[in-house]
């Protein structure tokens, strides 16, 4: 069985009276979260099921309000808001209300547009950081993306430039390093899967 078959067959076998499933997928940067998400969505609407995908790095925040602390001083995720993604997404479709967020701009360093999301659907909510212990309980299934350290750094440099290189390998990456210790996502997975295409 590949990867999507047995993630489409752990949301389908979900046992919930909510309309709406909530699957966090979670793994550190370059790792294949935002492929999986993608695929495992296709696959589900090709079984005539809703899917929607909601992208953490729409919750980054503007750069007025990051941290200016690096290092172990700096939060885990820090970043990111993940109240916002709680209060705006989680919370409501868990509710079964509709979700309303503004997406962060990464050109604009600005939240723009506001993006719907409506209850009944399979709600794939892919980003690092997304399975953390404050939001670990709000979810019906929790999916760690593992992969290698070097097919990561090699996949986030080619997205993001070989310019990026200090800001992957300082930043980053041992941050994701410091919040798989603390908040021991992995460990909390219900599903482990590994970050390479089928």
């Amino acid at each position: 069985m590949g990867r999507v078959s047995e993630v489409v067959g752990r949301i389908v076998a979900i046992d919930t009276r909510r309309s709406t499933r909530l699957v966090a997928v979670d793994g550190p940067g370059g790792a294949g979260k935002t492929v999986l998400a993608a695929e495992v969505a296709g696959a589900l609407r090709a079984i005539g099921r809703r899917a929607e995908t909601v992208h953490f790095d729409d919750f980054f925040l503007p750069s007025a309000q990051r941290s200016v602390t690096g290092g172990p001083a700096k939060p885990i995720g820090g970043d990111f808001d993940w109240r916002r993604l709680r209060d705006e997404v989680l919370v409501p479709l868990r509710e079964e209300q509709p979700a309303r967020y503004s997406r962060y701009d990464w050109h604009l360093d600005a939240l723009v547009d506001v993006r719907e999301v409506l209850p009944g659907a399979t709600v794939l909510v892919e980003g690092i950081y997304t399975s953390r212990r404050e939001l670990a309980p709000l979810y019906d299934l929790r999916i760690w993306v593992e992969c290698p350290r070097h097919l990561r750094l090699s996949r986030g440099l080619e997205r993001d430039g070989e310019a990026s290189r200090a800001r992957w390998e300082l930043d980053w990456m041992p941050e994701e390093n410091r919040y798989v210790a603390e908040h021991r996502p992995r460990e909390r997975a219900d599903l482990v899967v590994g970050g390479a295409p089928d």
